[in-house]
């Protein structure tokens, strides 16, 4: 009968469709997981952002940098192989993690224009003490980390390049501080349990994606702008995309 030849049809055209590609509905995930060798072609991921962070690049046409050494000891002068070596350098790297790894920052980690961090394939925590800060830079993406516990650092000297470092007054202890950074694309993190917030944007940050990010037991998850009177966030466009919102959240969902 024609009800059951519908049917029939419709299976056979979703099954085609598993066939044909691995189509989740999500297009960030559909845009580069569909490749079973997608660890060869890592940078792909850099053409899959959508809304208004979407042209973040990263560090798509840099070098891979690969990071070999969880260790934290001295944010003035950090070794390479750390991540802290990696996030700081001038020219564009992508940059990737040779084992699993829980990191344990001293000081803020600073990141430097056009960097990927690329958790894929790998468990990377960075916990239990400072963590991610991406101030007055662009072009930075974020993905794939585990970012939880982190405390409120500071007072203390940190390097943000090979040629500079200053003194960091105290940081609340945020997962993702983006502070007037522009084209940043935050994707595919696991997010909880900080001091403050989980992702703040702020202080004329514009351009950003926070997408596929799994976030749990906190309570201010997440700020859009600090405050109602400072007037360089009136342009700020932020695309929130994805996410899920889990148990334990309190407040600013966002």
């Amino acid at each position: 009968n024609e009800k059951n030849g519908r049917n029939i049809r419709n299976v056979t055209e979703r099954r085609k469709l598993g066939f044909f590609s691995c189509g989740t509905g999500n297009p960030i995930d559909d845009c580069w997981r569909c490749d079973p060798n997608w660890q060869k072609n890592r940078k792909r991921l850099a053409d899959c952002g959508i809304g208004f962070g979407r042209n973040a690049i990263g560090g798509r046409d840099g070098r891979f940098y690969v990071v070999t050494d969880p260790n934290d000891d001295d944010p003035v002068n950090p070794k390479p192989g750390t991540l802290r070596h990696a996030v700081i350098q001038e020219q564009p790297l992508w940059i990737v993690f040779k084992r699993d790894m829980v990191i344990k920052l001293k000081q803020e980690l600073l990141v430097n224009s056009f960097k990927t961090i690329d958790g894929r394939g790998v468990n990377v925590h960075i916990a239990n003490g400072a963590c991610i800060t991406i101030q007055y830079v662009t072009n930075v993406i974020v993905h794939g980390l585990h970012i939880h516990d982190c405390k409120p650092t500071g007072n203390a000297m940190v390097r943000s390049s090979p040629t500079h470092f200053g003194w960091r007054t105290m940081a609340d202890g945020d997962a993702i501080s983006i502070f007037g950074s522009s084209h940043v694309w935050v994707d595919h993190n696991s997010l909880s349990n900080c001091a403050d917030g989980l992702v703040d944007a702020v202080m004329g940050s514009t351009a950003i994606t926070i997408s596929n990010n799994h976030l749990t037991h906190h309570n201010e998850v997440m700020l859009l702008g600090h405050s109602d009177s400072y007037t360089r966030d009136k342009q700020m466009q932020v695309t929130i995309a994805y996410n899920h919102f889990g148990e334990g959240l309190i407040q600013r969902m966002p």
